[in-house]
């Protein structure tokens, strides 16, 4: 039914509040609970629940407590604690030997990057007689862009890019889309083992936004794609790879638009950590690797260049001088939000998906929590 999702959200709603959890004013599908010293936070996508709490028995007593309305399953996504090490990890490996075994790609060879480096798929490969359409729909390109999406929203924003380019041409795919989605299982099967670490930083500020753009890189509209990454100690917990919706005039506009998209994400998560208790006194950082947007960010040196764009993307100006954003440079080889915006060389995905917190696991330790 068209209304289950909602249904449902109420429901689940109805029985937390029960439970003395408040829900986020910023994000409805959080769930907080804090009374007594003890914090526990529950964020939900769509039936798939986390439960977060420093206290073991305070999670198995929440779990209790829900098994008295829901049938629940322990399922998804792997996590592992190295207490001594202060590290928390987080994958998939599992649910990618799932998918590679239902597409047939169990025994492909593995490659190193997500992406052939400077490919561009673009609409021209899309089939266009009726025979080509009909040999294509025997090509579960759909099924597999959705499981592959799953991936990337959860624990591999090292593919992002990829997926967001695949799903573009999801109405009419051709061969060679369905070649890079093949390429792309081949570079998951050589990654199996990559999980997302998170460890703290010493001195470092609660979190840090990077954002890039690639100006005009989609040939089919002329629009530019913008990417973002918010990282907290060592592991990105937010990340964005996604076509603007205007054509920009110049990168410093395609870098600007993007920046204020980095800044939105920024704004919310202050929100949001506020109402988990933590202290927002200081301007958030926001890393660009163009000086000319940040000049924009800053003050209206460039006006003259920039006034045709929509009033509400002057926005960011206004979080820079309330200082809730403070924006700094960030060389580009230095900046990981670059692999949400192009097709990169082995030694950048590399160094990028490294400084996003994807390491490999494969040889360490810790404990299933």
């Amino acid at each position: 039914m068209k209304q289950a999702g909602n249904v449902w959200h109420e429901k689940l709603h109805s029985v937390l509040v029960s439970m003395g959890f408040k829900r986020a004013i910023v994000e409805h599908s959080i769930w907080i609970y804090q009374r007594d010293g003890v914090r526990i936070i529950i964020p939900v996508f769509v039936d798939d629940m986390t439960i977060a709490a420093k206290s073991k028995e305070a999670i198995e007593h929440v779990k209790d407590q829900l098994r008295q309305h829901f049938k629940l399953r322990d399922l998804g996504v792997e996590i592992k604690r190295d207490r001594s090490n202060l590290t928390l990890s987080l994958n998939q490996h599992q649910y990618i030997l799932d998918i590679l075994a239902r597409f047939n790609m169990s025994d492909c060879n593995p490659v190193t990057t997500p992406m052939l480096a400077g490919q561009h798929l673009n609409a021209e490969m899309c089939p266009t007689t009726d025979k080509d359409k009909e040999q294509m729909k025997a090509i579960p390109y759909l099924q597999a862009v959705g499981s592959l999406l799953y991936l990337a929203i959860a624990t591999r924003p090292d593919i992002s890019y990829t997926v967001g380019v695949l799903a573009r041409y999801s109405h009419n795919p051709g061969p060679a889309h369905w070649a890079a989605v093949k390429h792309l299982f081949r570079y998951l099967k050589g990654t199996l083992d990559l999980a997302l670490v998170y460890k703290p930083v010493p001195n470092a500020p609660l979190f840090l936004t990077y954002t890039d753009a690639a100006h005009g890189d989609d040939k089919d509209t002329g629009k530019s794609t913008s990417g973002y990454l918010v990282k907290m100690g060592t592991g990105a917990i937010s990340w964005s790879s996604k076509l603007q919706s205007i054509v920009t005039l110049s990168t410093t506009e395609a870098e600007y638009v993007a920046a204020v998209s980095a800044g939105q994400e920024i704004v919310w998560m202050r929100q949001l950590l506020s109402e988990m208790g933590y202290s927002m006194d200081k301007p958030s950082k926001l890393l660009i690797d163009n000086q000319s947007a940040i000049s924009v960010a800053k003050n209206p040196e460039h006006h003259g260049h920039m006034k045709h764009l929509d009033l509400q993307y002057f926005w960011l100006r206004d979080e820079v001088q309330k200082r809730h954003i403070h924006v700094e440079h960030q060389r580009t080889d230095e900046m990981p939000a670059d692999l949400f915006t192009k097709s990169l060389a082995r030694d950048k995905v590399e160094k990028f998906r490294a400084m996003m917190g994807l390491q490999d696991m494969s040889d360490q330790g810790g404990v299933l929590e």
